[in-house]
């Protein structure tokens, strides 16, 4: 299998250059350390800027390359912990177990609060000691101005992910060295922090490459992107509003222009650049039930051989064995089964029906949840049981190679050597069984409580642990920025033949049918068909909590202000979470916006609060 070569490795020398100053004691403590550069010997060429440029990449992905996390804040994902301990993910480390949970985590982000504006301080050290190194006449000009590009295009993102969780936050362009060069900034109006953003992407998009040769760099069609969706979630605010942030007036107006120039950029990034989607969004071969031999494309799309597809607008790169720098999605996906993998994050039972038929392109009828270990049950042979492998014949390619029923086979591995194939059965862990003839141990995990474990960004090869994968986590996919595109053109037009053409182009990779007239047959309609396909497309990526607050469906997802709230289920019917349980007005306003940190607001006077968390 192909593997390609990280941009990113050990940049720590990077990270300590901006705080660095020259000693003034003349003896062994003024030589030159072998770990760090002084910042007198640092910035005198492009090469330095380059290598810069690699620690604000290095910063940035420590904010989003464990995205998937937060769609435990959804309904079809379970986030159940976190592999935060590795020291390139304190970001992501809330104060509880809840701050991934559908309800009660808007206060439990602190340390991301703090990661992200690390990210900003990096990017904008970059920016300013590179500007300074064009002053200067060091170095090719249109490099340098590439460098500011990515790292501007990294500052927007990082701002944009703040105000998306925040709404009204500090924002300094300005490279800060200790808490007084931060200690008595306001919160500035979201508009005005998205004005910045949108200056910070226009930069990126006009002196970024069409092309990027090295993987893991961004091109001008990130930027575009960013800036598409940038636009996208303004036009969403301004459409459904934000009542939770004191001072945002929702404006319709705005909403239409924002949706108009989301759609434009979208355009722009589809047709402009000549990508496609991962294999040209065909579907690939599909193994039978219970067999892993034969896989759909969809799933190598989240293995390191997708590495610098077109697909991936952008994405972060990992070293992978040895470098310190690999991504831990097996530990954080896989269980005992797969080198000692801890199954951090697991679909809920609720994801399976929302994978259609590829007989009819629509949806199959509800599985039931059964509990095969009763006395005298059938449930292994009932029509739409839960735990019948039958029940899930003919569905969306895309669910089998996003997750495992009950006897699925996925590979097994240890000590970076593989186990062989290993079937999944619910609560039957690690037990020697017999299949066809085939002796087999069962996959063990101590996380699942769904009846479902992902098989998605798990490798179906030995040869790496648990926290040395080399796969580039996407931040934006060309599959994303289609469905998008489709919601934004929907907002102004209603449904459009080339919006419909691009949602069936996704459905395409799932073997599924073209949308049926009914689906489109209005704005409505349309919605739904977008958003279905955003649920199975992009699950555990990250983006469906963020999707729900955007759209202000929270409600309409869990019951609202005094209803029962939703049990989430097992495929043996177990009752196991429970959210939203005779809800306050309160539980709701808390998960549209999160809390400032007490900690920040501690050391800095001048920063209020958001309403709901007074």
């Amino acid at each position: 299998m192909k593997k390609s070569i990280s941009i990113i490795r050990t940049t720590m020398v990077a990270a300590t250059v901006a705080l660095l100053a020259t000693g003034c004691t003349k003896n062994l403590l003024d030589q030159m350390p072998t770990t760090e550069v002084n910042v007198a010997d640092f910035w005198k060429s492009e090469d330095d800027a380059t290598y810069a440029i690699m620690g604000a990449y290095n910063a940035t992905r420590s904010v989003f390359d464990r995205d998937y996390y937060f769609d435990g804040q959804g309904e079809y994902t379970k986030t159940r912990g976190t592999s935060t301990t590795s020291s390139n993910a304190g970001a992501y480390n809330p104060s509880s177990s809840a701050g991934y949970s559908p309800q009660t985590y808007g206060d439990k982000f602190d340390n991301y609060f703090e990661g992200l504006y690390g990210s900003v301080n990096r990017a904008n050290y970059v920016i300013a000691n590179t500007q300074d190194l064009i002053n200067r006449n060091v170095g090719n000009t249109a490099n340098l101005q590439r460098i500011i590009a990515e790292a501007k295009l990294l500052r927007g993102m990082t701002y944009f992910r703040l105000i998306s969780m925040w709404g009204d936050v500090p924002y300094f362009t300005t490279v800060n060295t200790n808490n007084s060069d931060v200690a008595t900034l306001s919160r500035l109006p979201i508009a005005q922090i998205k004005d910045s953003i949108m200056a910070d992407f226009n930069y990126a998009f006009d002196n970024l490459p069409l092309k990027s040769t090295q993987i893991g760099r961004a091109a001008k069609p990130a930027a575009l992107a960013f800036r598409g969706k940038l636009q996208l979630y303004w036009a969403c605010w301004n459409k459904n509003g934000w009542p939770e942030l004191t001072g945002f007036k929702p404006d319709a107006g705005a909403a239409a222009t924002a949706f108009k120039a989301a759609a434009d950029d979208f355009n722009h990034v589809i047709n402009d650049y000549g990508l496609t989607l991962f294999r040209g969004g065909e579907p690939g071969n599909i193994d039978t039930l219970g067999g892993a031999d034969v896989l759909p494309n969809y799933f190598y799309l989240f293995q390191p051989i997708a590495n610098g597809d077109a697909e991936m607008i952008m994405a972060f790169t990992h070293g992978g064995t040895n470098t310190g720098q690999g991504e831990e999605l097996m530990r954080d996906f896989g269980g005992r089964t797969q080198e000692s993998a801890q199954n951090w994050v697991y679909p809920r039972y609720e994801i399976a029906d929302r994978y259609q038929l590829t007989t009819t392109g629509d949806f199959a009828p509800k599985l039931i949840p059964k509990d095969p270990s009763k006395a005298g049950s059938t449930a292994r042979t009932d029509p739409n049981s839960a735990v019948n492998p039958a029940s899930y014949a003919n569905r969306d390619y895309r669910m089998k190679a996003s997750m495992l029923w009950d006897y699925e086979k996925i590979m097994g591995m240890a000590s970076l050597k593989s186990t062989g194939l290993a079937p999944y059965i619910y609560k039957t862990w690690g037990t020697k069984i017999t299949l066809g003839g085939v002796d087999y141990i069962t996959f063990n995990t101590d996380g699942t409580k769904s009846g479902y474990i992902f098989r998605k960004f798990i490798r179906n090869y030995a040869g790496q642990g648990r926290s040395d994968g080399d796969y580039n986590f996407p931040v934006m996919r060309l599959a994303d920025v289609f469905l998008m595109y489709a919601e934004a053109s929907n907002e102004i037009n209603g449904p459009q033949a080339d919006a419909i053409n691009l949602v069936n182009k996704v459905r395409h990779r799932g073997n599924l049918p073209p949308l049926a007239a009914a689906k489109y047959a209005s704005k409505d309609a349309f919605f739904s068909a977008i958003e279905q396909e955003r649920i199975v497309e992009l699950v555990a990526e990250g983006q469906r909590a963020f999707d729900l607050r955007r759209w202000r469906t929270l409600e309409k997802i869990w019951g609202g202000v005094g209803a029962t709230g939703r049990y989430l289920l097992d495929t043996q019917g177990s009752q196991n979470d429970r959210y939203y349980n005779n809800a306050i007005d309160r539980d709701y306003t808390r998960a549209y916006i999160f809390k400032i940190p007490q900690s920040e607001r501690d050391r800095n006077p001048n920063l209020t609060q958001n309403t709901p968390w007074l």
